[in-house]
């Protein structure tokens, strides 16, 4: 573990079925109410905030606004003047806020941080949005012909599995299934109510309708308005906040490893670099070794549940892929032993994830954090997965271009 620990004191998520800019609000309403409502979910007052960091990728497109780090200082007076900055790396972004803000812990400058996932997305049409998203792929070079290019990406990685170790649709219908399922157990997610049909998880056209290839309407995360707030802090900082409130230092989580690597921004590239691998991403396989060692651990065993990305229920497959519970290519064993569901051996997306929960971009590895730090302190509610000691998070940016990982756990 590294020697300067930073511990999560907690958070708070806004509700991802709001629609910001039919309830007449905007961006900074969101912001500043995300803030707030965390502030006092954690006792904490303003002016213990010492630094501020904001991850966001597309408020410039969506809304018209960068500079969000300028929002503290209207959060509240005593904010007026907080060091703060504004973090993108596409899906990454919350994350990049994340380690930037452990490094300011980890380096001294400060004890305590407040870190925003934010993105207000629903405001503009389908065709918009989507258009909106595309700089997460190197514009000029790839997708340029795509009506939408993440279905277009995500659908050319279901083809490489195709070649390579063989796929069966239906493994990732099941995950699509699983974490709408999830969905329904939180208060917060996008689709907690939404209903489906029998032919909704199949290749019926008008239940579960083409997007693109082979990906089909359930098989996508949601587009999403959606904010997420946590606090850092180092460990005298924690100390002194456990003393506050009569609760003993390991009564609050830390991140116990962490894990950021880049790969090549073009899909095919990454694709070209792994040409007879085993592993499609190499990169992410190092990734988890890297977490993992990092935590003082060997195996994803030692792992009780995670968050991860599925931007796509590829994604989710490929990522648990990745995680070395099975040989490259028998991600799938997991999916029909039941390893991944609720009481499972390796949970996976119990909050929903982004198919369920819904993915306001740059609060999505925010938002990961937090729910990781709801199941080891098991507030998780009717999404709490038993007894988790150690959760792991993988957020990705681009098509697999940067991606991040935590352990968090007491």
């Amino acid at each position: 573990m590294n020697q300067h620990a930073v511990y999560i004191l907690g958070g708070h998520q806004s509700d991802f079925a709001r629609n910001i800019a039919r309830e007449n609000l905007s961006l900074f309403d969101l912001f500043a109410d995300t803030v707030r409502q965390g502030l006092d979910r954690c006792r904490l007052d303003a002016d213990e905030i010492k630094v501020g960091h904001v991850g966001n990728f597309v408020g410039d497109l969506f809304n018209g606004q960068a500079q969000l780090g300028g929002f503290f200082g209207h959060v509240d007076p005593k904010l007026a003047y907080l060091p703060a900055s504004r973090h993108e790396a596409a899906c990454a972004s919350g994350s990049m806020a994340l380690l930037a803000a452990m490094s300011d812990l980890e380096s001294g400058r400060y004890d305590l941080a407040c870190v925003v996932g934010i993105e207000m997305m629903r405001n503009v049409s389908g065709a918009q949005a989507a258009d909106n998203l595309r700089p997460a792929a190197w514009a000029d070079k790839e997708f340029q012909d795509a009506q939408y290019v993440w279905p277009c990406a995500f659908d050319n990685l279901i083809s490489t599995y195709e070649q390579r170790h063989g796929i069966d649709i239906n493994h990732l219908r099941a995950i699509s299934e699983k974490n709408y399922k999830n969905a329904r157990c939180n208060p917060n997610a996008q689709t907690r109510n939404w209903q489906f049909s029998a032919n909704s998880f199949s290749n019926d056209d008008t239940a579960n309708p083409p997007i693109s290839g082979q990906i089909r309407r359930q098989d996508c995360g949601q587009i999403t308005d959606g904010a997420a707030v946590v606090f850092l802090a180092t460990e005298k900082r924690a100390k002194e906040y456990a003393r506050a409130r009569h609760l003993k230092l390991s009564d609050i989580p830390c991140i116990k490893g962490w894990g950021h690597i880049n790969a090549p921004m073009l899909l095919q590239e990454k694709l070209r670099l792994s040409a007879g691998q085993d592993y499609i991403f190499p990169h992410i396989k190092k990734l988890f070794e890297q977490t993992l060692a990092r935590a003082g651990m060997s195996h994803i065993d030692q792992i009780s549940g995670m968050e991860v990305h599925d931007c796509f229920n590829i994604t989710e497959y490929m990522v648990l892929d990745h995680t070395g519970l099975y040989k490259p290519g028998e991600a799938w064993r997991a999916i029909e032993e039941g390893h991944t569901s609720a009481g499972g051996k390796l949970p996976i997306n119990m909050s929903g994830g982004l198919i369920g929960l819904g993915h306001p971009v740059g609060a999505t590895g925010v938002r990961m954090a937090l729910d990781a730090y709801k199941q080891v302190t098991f507030q998780a509610g009717d999404s709490q997965i038993g007894g988790a000691k150690n959760m792991m998070t993988f957020n990705l940016g681009g098509s697999a271009t940067t991606c991040a990982s935590l352990i968090i756990g007491r």
